[in-house]
């Protein structure tokens, strides 16, 4: 729900400096800072000395596919663990499509693939993403309508000519075949505020000018209230984003496997470069980041260019990102909800390479986390918490070393996505994108896991509002958070 706020007091606010003050805001902006500042006619907030931060920012999320997910049945750890529970989740009747999302080849043992599917429903269309998001399998009517719709794809696997019912890497051919409209963004929006964030950047590679434009109407209805930055193809234009949008990077999105012409590759870090725009690279295996950085060091480098993920950085490599003044944008989230497949796969001589933060922050690397959600939680408030804990879901230490204190945790999502060198502040002139929290710095840094946010504000409006607060002060209008 949503309250217009155009002129508030934010009395007793407590910074993570320290301070303690009062924010006035005016028109979505911080119209001044200070002690006892004098009432009008705007209405108080008495924040009780909470912390006030600027609104956290998501540096990496995929809306569409979260929206998505939030609809689809749960195909992976945590909630499906092996192949009897992953029959039970897929055992559903029905006559539409089974979306299932989180699949990984350690709940069965082995890849499966559509004759798995039959086995369990038949009948019904299923198609399963895998946890990497680059691979989805169907099942055997679910692949009949998929070839009904639109001719097999090179991307559509085959063993001995027979189709396995896996895609890879390309959502394109499925939109086009199910003809799919996107999803609405109400329930992310809403979600997002309840975490107090206020601004996100949408990375996945194939946004256009048509997935902006539904953007920019997701955002002007308020489903999706945040401030957005879209990433995504070369094409993707500044002038041709509708209004409340703003242009991200161009997003190379690289498969070990398929690995693109590193000339190719080159040329089109280049073409982004020459519009002004900076590049972002998937990086989540060493060769991917080897890669990489080769082509970044022949194309040259722009201030914004970076590498999504950096999963595998072995110490050359950090040493190289630094040296080319790239920028990092991590998931320190991964950590708990995948470390113990990683300690369980990976040799223990490469964990301290593994979602390295403290290391990044040492060579002077400027440093962003992101969710990737659906493909981890969108949760910051866990992602904090395991970057200062560097603990699995088993309580396992992956890495220890690299973690980080709770105010370096939280300013990974408090840098500004037009400068990630730059962690924003609450400031006079600025917008008033402000997070509000129940707990002071003290007691929230013990624990950021059980964050308790009070209210979310974008550009001065309440978007998010969770627990009840005393009535506001007397002749003035009645405070929106008391319920």
């Amino acid at each position: 729900m949503e309250f217009p706020t155009p002129n508030l007091l934010i009395r007793n606010a407590e910074r993570l400096t320290g301070q303690t003050t009062d924010i006035r805001i005016a028109h979505g902006q911080i119209a001044e800072i200070g002690t006892n500042l004098p009432a009008t006619t705007e209405t108080i907030i008495d924040a009780a000395c909470g912390l006030l931060l600027p609104g956290l920012h998501d540096h990496h999320i995929h809306i569409a596919a979260t929206a998505a997910a939030m609809e689809s049945v749960k195909c992976g750890p945590p909630e499906v663990k092996n192949a009897d529970a992953l029959a039970i989740a897929l055992n559903r009747p029905g006559a539409g499509w089974l979306r299932g999302i989180g699949y990984h080849e350690s709940v069965t043992g082995a890849l499966i693939d559509r004759h798995f599917l039959d086995r369990i429903n038949p009948a019904r269309p299923i198609r399963i993403q895998h946890r990497t998001g680059r691979m989805w399998i169907f099942n055997t009517a679910g692949l009949n309508q998929l070839l009904a719709a639109e001719p097999p794809p090179e991307s559509l696997e085959r063993e001995a000519g027979d189709y396995t019912g896996r895609l890879f890497d390309d959502d394109i051919f499925l939109r086009r075949a199910l003809g799919a409209n996107l999803p609405s963004f109400a329930a992310i929006g809403a979600k997002l505020a309840s975490y107090g964030i206020t601004g996100i950047t949408e990375i996945s590679p194939d946004n256009d000018d048509s997935i902006a434009a539904h953007f920019a109407i997701e955002h002007a209805s308020s489903a999706l209230p945040q401030r957005i930055i879209l990433a995504g193809r070369q094409k993707l234009r500044a002038p041709g984003l509708p209004s409340g949008l703003g242009l991200g990077p161009f997003k190379i999105h690289l498969h070990e496997a398929h690995l693109p012409e590193y000339d190719a590759t080159v040329a089109a870090i280049r073409a982004a470069h020459q519009r002004n725009r900076p590049v972002a690279v998937h990086c989540v295996t060493e060769v991917e980041l080897v890669f990489t950085l080769a082509a970044f060091r022949e194309a040259g480098r722009i201030p914004g260019d970076r590498i999504e993920h950096a999963s595998v950085t072995p110490a050359d490599s950090l040493a190289e990102i630094a040296a080319q003044n790239l920028i990092v944008v991590t998931q320190p989230h991964f950590v708990t909800e995948r470390g113990d497949a990683y300690r369980a796969t990976i040799p223990e001589a490469e964990w301290p390479h593994l979602y390295r933060l403290a290391s990044f922050q040492a060579a002077g690397i400027a440093l962003a986390a992101g969710s990737d959600s659906p493909f981890g939680s969108p949760d910051p408030w866990a992602a904090m918490h395991a970057a200062t804990t560097r603990r699995t879901a088993q309580s396992a230490l992956l890495g220890p070393d690299e973690a980080l204190t709770p105010e370096d945790a939280i300013a990974l999502f408090l840098k500004d996505p037009a400068d990630l060198n730059r962690t924003r502040t609450i400031s006079s002139g600025g917008p008033a994108d402000l997070c509000l929290l129940t707990q002071n710095w003290r007691e929230l840094r013990q624990n950021l896991s059980t964050a308790r946010i009070r209210a979310t504000f974008i550009g001065g409006r309440l978007i998010q509002n969770r627990i009840d607060q005393p009535q506001p002060q007397s002749g003035l209008r009645a405070d929106p958070l008391a319920r």
